[in-house]
């Protein structure tokens, strides 16, 4: 660890030499410029442009390292700096002609999780190596851990090597998944259980690797996790069994992503179905439920989406006696097929369903194709209603009380 400490000590020592403080503090006047002055006159403008802008910015960067070397002084740093910032330019023109392919979402995701997270891991390492021997860095013992010392690449690997596990595991997968869909014509939920479980073995090969890699005792690691299996097992029951019932659940595909559940009394769309827990939209106040997998099991849940997307909703009213029944079904009817969202077919019915006190009771009987918007529907259908019947003059009774004073 003093070792290290050393080596950080040299690096601060180099960095404050009048030749290495030109070129950074000049590299990082021309990026300061472009970030307060350019950056914020490209928000409305369109992508060329930025890239233009890019551009013009190693340009700068590239001009700063040949002045520097004009004046006769070293320019090393300052040409690194312009070699990495065109590395990012290159990324930036390559994400631009992938957005013109594939979703957007996909390629953001790419890059947010894979691609920008390598570029600044290589770009550190390549850092490193400007001021000094990577991998005489990276030899440098730090403390003893199961066996013999672990040196500081190899701490660095142990903390970096995981996130890309599952990070390269996410994505690439998915693709790989789907392409296996096309091919021999899985279910969604064969595919996304599949994928999954595909997904947590490669990380955990990968683990397994890695500690042989950066040489951790295996019997010692394997020895401290079987004494902790027993008691954490106790407290990972719960995780367990929904883990099971979320690889049950997509390979079954009666939840799935997509599907419109009813839950609490109101109409949820699952947004996502991972090995713990189900995600779930409620529209009517935007809000996210988060469901363990094992609830599915464990309690009636109704779909809207099992075989199909159809649902059946109603509308109540009443009408005076003195109506003709068979004309106010046949208006009912009439105004439930004008309504935007109500399907032709299966066609509208309405009902005589009682004799009330003061009215005849009636029931509009449709289907819709969209459970999340029952509401809307429900809503514009009784306002159709209401303003048929006063054009029909058709009077909605409501019950009347005479008080009599003696």
């Amino acid at each position: 660890m003093n070792q290290l400490l050393y080596e950080i000590v040299g690096w601060l020592g180099f960095l404050t030499r009048p030749v290495v403080l030109l070129q950074c503090l000049s590299a990082a006047a021309i990026a300061l410029g472009y970030a307060l002055w350019m950056r914020p006159r490209l928000k409305n403008r369109r992508y060329r442009d930025s890239v233009l802008a890019a551009v013009g910015l190693w340009f700068l960067l590239r001009l700063n390292g040949l002045v520097i070397e004009w004046l006769g002084y070293p320019n090393g740093l300052a040409t690194y700096f312009s070699q990495a910032w065109a590395v990012w330019v290159v990324l930036t023109v390559v994400r631009l002609l992938l957005l013109t392919r594939f979703p957007a979402k996909e390629i953001q995701r790419l890059y947010s999780r894979i691609v920008q997270p390598l570029f600044l891991l290589v770009l550190s390492g390549s850092l490193v190596n400007q001021l000094a021997s990577l991998r005489d860095v990276a030899e440098i013992p730090l403390f003893p851990l199961f066996g013999p010392p672990l040196t500081s690449g190899n701490l660095f690997l142990l903390l970096i090597i995981p996130y890309f596990l599952i990070a390269f595991s996410a994505i690439p997968l998915v693709w790989f998944g789907h392409l296996v869909q096309r091919m021999f014509h899985f279910s969604d939920g064969s595919r996304d259980a599949a994928t999954l479980v595909l997904r947590y073995l490669v990380v955990a090969v990968g683990v397994l690797w890695l500690f042989h890699r950066v040489g951790l005792n295996t019997s010692a690691i394997a020895a401290i996790a079987g004494g902790l299996s027993v008691g954490i097992g106790f407290g990972t029951k719960e995780v367990f069994s929904n883990f099971i019932s979320g690889l049950w659940l997509l390979f079954e595909g009666s939840v799935r992503p997509g599907s419109v559940l009813f839950i609490d009394g109101d109409p949820c769309e699952v947004r996502s179905l991972g090995l713990r827990a189900a995600v779930l939209w409620r529209n009517r106040d935007n809000a996210e439920l988060v469901i363990p997998n094992q609830t599915f099991f464990t309690a009636t849940t109704t779909t809207y989406t099992g075989s199909d997307r159809l649902r059946r909703s109603e509308v109540q009213i009443g009408a005076a006696y003195r109506h003709d029944p068979a004309e106010v079904i046949a208006l009912l009817e009439e105004v439930a097929r004008a309504t935007e969202g109500v399907l032709g077919d299966p066609a509208p019915r309405a009902f005589l369903v009682g004799y009330g006190d003061s009215s005849i009771n009636y029931s509009l009987r449709y289907w819709i194709d969209d459970p999340l918007g029952n509401l809307a529907i429900q809503s514009a259908v009784s306002q159709a209603v209401w303003h048929a019947f006063a054009t029909k003059g058709i009077e909605i009774p409501f019950p009347q009380r005479v008080v009599h004073q003696i």
